[in-house]
Formats: structure tokens, C-alpha cells, sequence
């Protein structure tokens, strides 16, 4: 199914992982909804080479739990969900973790010692929210540290003294790598430490990993990089340790076409996560090899989740054409996640490109609950000259 790529820096087989990842997949986590009721069943089935520790409790009193791998003195920090919602970056977590209990990965445990916080916001993900119970974003309390979750976070940072921090999160369906009708299908950034965004060496060292598993990425996902803005914020956690000089690499789950419940995109990051974690096993990061990074074309946000074409919404004016666009939410029902479409934008969308577009050809599109559409309508469906068609993707999402 692949073909097998051999990358200089990384000597990872990377053939190898990809055709061991279906039996090695965490398959009781599925779709978008992940919550401690989900990973802590997984947590007891991890073998002993895990050692693993409840770090406090959340707002809410739900604990956070830790866990450690590895004897190496390269320590790498990882967290996942410090937004609630963006939990596919945990189902790839967990991925990883049954990879690493293989005896191949022996080799890199003896270089490495992982310390990983699977879901730093219990309360966020169980309501499937961004922020936790008292309605704060974690990626904007880095200076204030006024959370628990953001106490937490920032113990385990000072007592685990890291060498590196992978800071994982999940983004929206609107972006594409880069001024193309290509889907950012996963995202990197080394944060900036300062507003003038200076090339530092710690942003180096997090540039030159990123730009090694770009490499990886390329022959499966070819122009479906993207590389995260990197305007500073001292407000956000990822600033705040690469301002501590401690390279941070932001990882950026994103969306694979038509793979709504981001099954194609963990597999992917799995690999992005292991093939960082082989070259840092095998190699002193110096920050020298950090100029491909710029070559990661930077996030654009030119889609919609539907675009409708070629519209005509009032037959009154029939020469007045106009395309219609369309965004998915996410809403949290007897514990799934049910995607509700939305009309966003009216007008001129030339510009944009749709995960799924649907060309109306200069016929009246309508809804019977309405005179004429409008945007902010949630509507399932839409009428195209008294036909009805749907407004999802895929069956999966109805």
C-alpha cells in the first residue's frame, strides 16, 4: 500500500510502521468523543514498563493521570487535550504507546524517557468543550497559571526538566497548507519567544525536528504539511517554554479528506510522533538542520466544509448568482458527537475551496422552513430546484 521512502535523518522503517499500525491501533478509542471513561481502561493494560501516576485532579475533581516510559537522558514532555475537543491527538498517543511496548523499540526507550500527559483537561474533553469547568482556555493561562490543569502542567515541566515539549492540539477543517485547495491534513510550529519572532536556537532545535518529520510526512501526505502561524502570545504555554528554552513543538491535528472522525489523520500523526521521537533518539539536535522548515508552507484558511455553487436564492432576481458556504459544529449528544451544518457565508467564494462541492447550476436553491436563505441558518439539507440534496459529506456524519 506504501512505498517505502528512505529518509537520510531518520532511520526509522517507516514501511515497517505503517504496515504493523492497523494491529497496533488503540481501536477502543474511536471517533471524536475521548474522555477519561475512555483511556483509563487502556492505562491498566499498559505493560510495566509504564509507571504511571494520578497528577492532581482537574477543576472538576477528575484526576489527570501521567504515565512514563523510557530510561534514556533525552526527556521529552508531551500533552494532549489541553483543549477538550481536540482529542486526536490522544487517540495517536495511545497509538504510539502499544508501538512502543515492541522490543524494536528498545533501542530508543534506552536513549529516551518519555513523560506524557494523555488528557490535560478531563473536564473540557467530558463536556467537549476547549476550555475546562471555569470557562478557561489552558493555552492562554501560561502566565497566570491560575488553573489546576495549568499547575499541573507546569510541575510536571520543572520536576521533569525536559529536553523537549510536544504540545498536541487538533484544528478546524477550514485550513489548507498553504494557498492551495490542499487540506492541512497535520500542522507543526516552533513557537516564537518574542513579538519580533527571533530565530532563536531553542525555536531551532524544535525547527529541526519539525522539518524531519515533514520529511517523513511528504511521500504519504505530498503538499498536506502546513506550518502554524507563530505570532507570539506570552499568554500561551508553547511561547512560554520555548521562552524557557525548552524546544516546544506544536502539533496540529487536521483534517484528512472526507475522515470527519480523523481516523486517517491519527495514523499519520503516529508516525510524525515516532519517526521525532527516532531522530531525537539517534541524534544531538543542534538546530543547524532548521532551514526546511521554512519550506512548510504556512496555514491558509481557504475551506469550508460545503460549498453549494452557482446559486440562485430569489427567483425574483434570476441573474443574481451567489455561492453558498457551509461549516459543520460539533455538538455533544448522549455522549457522540453529531455535526450540525451551519450557512457561514453568501456571496463570491471563488477564492474558497469545499471539502464537498455541489454545483446548483444557475438553479433556485431553497429550504421549505424558509423565503429566502440567509447566513447563521442550520439547515440538514438544501433544495436545489425542488431536489432535495444533502449537506453532508458522508453518511458518517448524519
Amino acid at each position: 500500500m506504501f512505498t517505502f521512502v528512505k529518509l537520510k535523518l531518520i532511520m526509522l522503517d517507516i514501511s515497517s510502521f505503517l504496515s504493523q499500525y492497523q494491529s497496533l491501533k488503540a481501536i477502543a478509542l474511536r471517533n471524536r468523543y475521548v474522555t477519561n471513561s475512555h483511556i483509563e481502561p487502556l492505562l491498566k493494560s499498559l505493560s510495566n514498563q509504564f509507571s504511571q501516576t494520578v497528577l492532581g485532579t482537574s477543576e472538576a475533581g477528575l484526576p489527570i493521570h501521567g504515565l512514563q516510559i523510557g530510561t534514556g537522558s533525552k526527556r521529552i514532555l508531551i500533552w494532549s487535550q489541553m483543549h477538550g475537543n481536540e482529542s486526536t491527538t490522544t487517540k495517536a498517543l495511545f497509538d504510539l504507546f502499544n508501538y512502543l511496548e515492541l522490543d524494536t523499540c528498545k533501542p530508543l526507550l534506552d536513549a529516551c524517557t518519555l513523560f506524557v500527559i494523555p488528557i490535560l483537561n478531563p473536564d473540557g474533553a467530558q463536556a467537549y468543550t476547549r476550555v475546562n469547568a471555569n470557562q478557561v482556555d489552558l493555552n492562554r493561562d501560561a502566565k497566570k497559571v491560575s488553573q489546576c490543569e495549568s499547575k499541573i502542567l507546569r510541575n510536571v515541566f520543572e520536576d521533569f526538566n525536559p529536553h523537549f515539549c510536544f504540545n498536541m492540539h487538533g484544528q478546524r477543517t477550514i485550513f489548507s497548507a498553504g494557498k492551495t485547495n490542499s487540506s492541512a491534513v497535520v500542522s507543526f510550529l516552533s513557537p516564537s519567544e518574542d513579538e519580533e519572532r527571533s530565530l532563536t536556537s531553542t525555536r531551532q532545535k524544535a525547527m529541526e525536528v519539525i522539518q524531519v518529520m515533514n520529511q517523513a510526512l511528504q511521500s504519504f501526505l505530498p503538499n498536506q504539511i502546513g506550518r502554524y502561524d507563530d505570532g507570539f502570545n506570552s499568554n500561551c504555554v508553547g511561547d512560554s517554554f520555548q521562552s524557557d528554552g525548552v524546544p516546544t513543538v506544536l502539533f496540529e491535528a487536521g483534517h484528512y479528506p472526507t475522515d470527519y472522525n480523523r481516523e486517517e489523520t491519527r495514523k499519520y500523526l503516529a508516525l510524525a510522533l515516532m519517526s521525532s521521537l527516532d531522530y531525537i533518539s539517534n541524534h544531538e539536535i543542534t538546530g543547524e538542520n532548521f532551514k526546511p522548515y521554512f519550506d512548510i508552507p504556512e496555514n491558509e484558511k481557504l475551506f469550508h466544509d460545503v460549498i453549494i455553487r452557482n446559486a440562485i436564492l430569489n427567483l425574483e432576481t434570476p441573474k443574481k448568482s451567489c455561492d453558498i458556504a457551509v461549516q459543520y459544529t460539533e455538538v455533544l449528544e448522549n455522549s457522540q458527537i453529531k455535526f450540525k451544518p451551519k450557512i457561514v457565508l453568501i456571496g463570491d467564494l471563488n477564492e474558497k475551496h469545499g471539502h464537498l462541492e455541489i454545483n446548483a447550476h444557475f438553479k433556485q436553491v431553497s429550504h421549505p422552513n424558509f423565503d429566502v436563505l440567509s447566513e447563521s441558518y442550520e439547515i440538514d439539507f438544501l433544495l436545489i430546484d425542488l431536489i432535495e440534496t444533502s449537506l453532508f459529506v458522508n453518511d458518517n456524519l448524519t
